[in-house]
């Protein structure tokens, strides 16, 4: 077996694993929430009172480097990269061996990034990198929220496990390059510009 066909077979392992094996009805309610953007409003909001109360000088280009996160996750993955994939998503996948629990509807016919991956990663990853390097916090729990959302995703079966990862990859990605776009605005030292976690 070669190894892509041993990464799309762990795919669907995992899928099985997430979506049938660990779902039970009491979750379901929840992961709907968790991929739902409305959910996230009063995070949102947390972000933008404490960046202005503890970052007031940097708000501006926080929050305009925010939006340009997610508008360059989104449009990347949505609009670029899922067409030119072309992965179905779980939900349509006629070659599935089993019948998905699926409890959210389907959406689009592709899966390849995942969207919400990109886009929650995204920000996760900038305001990480910001709040430490302004503040010398080192707030983990960024990724964990952004992990959840993704595996909501996955348990209500409209993405595959690698559709998250990839786009969770893609969102850092995007975040590390607003991320230097925000040092050079504000011409943080040198020192800060370091980007591990």
């Amino acid at each position: 077996m070669s190894l892509a066909s041993s990464l799309l077979e762990a795919d669907r392992s995992i899928l099985y694993l997430i979506n049938k094996k660990l779902s039970f009805s009491e979750l379901d309610t929840i992961m709907l929430l968790l991929r739902e953007p409305l959910t996230w409003v009063p995070l949102y909001l947390f972000f933008l009172l404490f960046f202005y109360a503890n970052c007031r000088k940097y708000l501006l280009p926080i929050v305009i480097l925010s939006v340009l996160t997610f508008a360059v996750s989104d449009f990347t993955s949505a609009s670029i990269i899922k067409p030119l994939i072309g992965r179905l998503r779980p939900c349509h996948d006629a070659t599935l061996g089993f019948a998905l629990n699926n409890i959210a509807g389907c959406g689009g016919p592709y899966s390849m990034p995942s969207s919400h991956a990109t886009n929650h990663f995204g920000l996760a990853t900038f305001w990480f990198l910001v709040i430490r390097n302004t503040l010398n916090l080192k707030w983990h729990w960024l990724f964990v929220w952004a992990f959840l959302v993704c595996y909501a995703q996955v348990y209500v079966g409209v993405h595959f496990p690698g559709d998250v990862t990839v786009g969770g990859l893609l969102g850092i990605g995007v975040a590390y390059c607003t991320y230097y776009v925000f040092c050079r605005w504000i011409e943080l030292p040198n020192t800060k510009l370091e980007t591990g976690v």
